[in-house]
């Protein structure tokens, strides 16, 4: 078991899109989480943060595009997202976690 402060180090955030509204449909949300995190560690902390029961994590590591930003290339960072999809029954309202 994880400590609770290291907890919230692995999920920084939840994220809201289009893409993220569809995938509540099917019960599951999405999180922005460190790039260092494992899927039992992100189940884990979900289970502890949220008091929801997770069926299961898939995680995207998104490698940063390069953009321009005044006329110079600049590059976003990568960023690693966690689907979590919850048991029958649990909800998470990301709204008021924002």
């Amino acid at each position: 078991m994880t400590a609770k402060a290291e907890l919230f180090d692995v999920i920084r955030r939840p994220i809201v899109t289009e893409k993220s509204t569809m995938a509540s449909m099917a019960n599951a949300v999405v999180f922005e989480v460190a790039k260092s995190a494992s899927k039992p560690l992100i189940k884990e902390a979900v289970e502890a943060i949220y008091g929801v029961k997770v069926k299961a994590v898939n995680t995207v590591l998104t490698k940063g595009k390069v953009k321009r930003f005044r006329g110079r290339p600049g590059r976003r960072n990568d960023v690693k997202k966690a689907y979590v999809t919850l048991e029958d029954g649990n909800t998470v309202d990301v709204s008021a976690s924002l």
